[in-house]
């Protein structure tokens, strides 16, 4: 009797849906996983969960006219985030012999002028941190701010690692160094309002108790509750911000704004490298250029007819 061979499935038949979320459970960082599946989620959406993978090459054309119709008239910043998040994941398809071709081989990324405008100007600032938001947020952005800090490093904070009477706390930098930071007026005045005589657990908790599948480390033993993550952060700020014509603004702008002003009021480059933890200068310097507000106001104060007037 003669047997039947049965056949095997094809590799490449695997539905879009279940292929965006094996890649997206490669990326090990949740902003960049984040970042990404906004892209490749809106790809599923529009394009159907159940489609096969290895149909995408067999339609270019329509890859590249949904793509310039959902992203096209976007800044080239976005554009090319978002082109970057399919070309990844295309490529990882193609490593798992899902995908044969390219499909995003009409597309190119675009150009993008360097913005020099990420800086907000101190009245923007000011009005931010002097807002109704909730405690929690006033505290937390007065921080990032004052200390130039990133948000991650800032919010990674337990509550003992404050030393309050000196306005500083011990933080692991981009790259695990441990170094100083230190926060203003601001800051120490809210930061016992929020903390309530707390002395342990994370800094910043989220408002709702933890769950149990939470590492100990991120949950605060008096309350329950657990660390507040970045992405929740982030949001928080982005939708406060929203109501503002340049809005809305990211919390990494927080960091950005307090090197420029810092660098416009004549900070030295050993305190700029200080404040934001960068170890070269060529990092620093995307960092403390000088505002637009800051070139006029500079202008206008050495302006030798303006020391005239003064003489008067």
């Amino acid at each position: 009797m003669r047997r039947v061979r049965m056949l095997p499935t094809p590799v490449n038949d695997v539905r879009l849906a279940d292929a965006v979320r094996i890649y997206l459970a490669t990326i090990t960082v949740s902003n960049t996983r984040a970042t990404y599946a906004a892209a490749l989620e809106k790809l599923v959406a529009d394009f159907g969960a159940n489609t096969n993978v290895a149909l995408l090459d067999q339609e270019p054309d329509r890859v590249s006219g949904w793509f310039t119709f959902m992203w096209g008239g976007k800044a080239p910043k976005t554009f090319n985030i978002r082109l970057t998040a399919l070309a990844a994941a295309c490529g990882y398809w193609r490593e798992q012999q899902w995908l044969a071709g390219d499909p995003l081989v009409r597309l190119r990324a675009r150009p993008a002028p360097p913005d020099t405008s990420k800086a907000l100007s101190r009245e923007r600032v000011a009005e931010i941190l002097g807002s109704d938001a909730a405690l929690r947020e006033r505290v937390l952005w007065h921080m990032l701010y004052e200390s130039s800090a990133r948000a991650e490093e800032v919010l990674m904070l337990a509550v003992p690692d404050l030393d309050t009477a000196n306005r500083c706390a011990v933080v692991t930098r981009k790259g695990g160094a441990r170094e100083v930071i230190a926060w203003q007026t601001g800051a120490a005045r809210l930061l016992p309002q929020m903390l309530a005589g707390r002395k342990s657990g994370p800094l910043f908790l989220t408002d709702r108790r933890a769950w149990p599948s939470v590492a100990r480390n991120d949950i605060d033993p008096s309350t329950g509750r657990a660390r507040l993550s970045y992405r929740r952060a982030a949001e928080l700020f982005e939708t406060y911000t929203e109501r503002f014509d340049d809005g809305p603004y990211t919390l990494h702008q927080l960091r950005h704004s307090r090197l420029t002003h810092a660098a416009e009021e004549g900070a030295s480059t050993p305190v700029l490298m200080k404040l934001s933890g960068h170890t070269s200068v060529r990092s620093l310097a995307k960092y403390a250029r000088i505002s637009d507000d800051g070139l006029r106001r500079y202008q206008a104060d050495s302006d030798p007819a303006a020391r005239r007037r003064a003489g008067r």
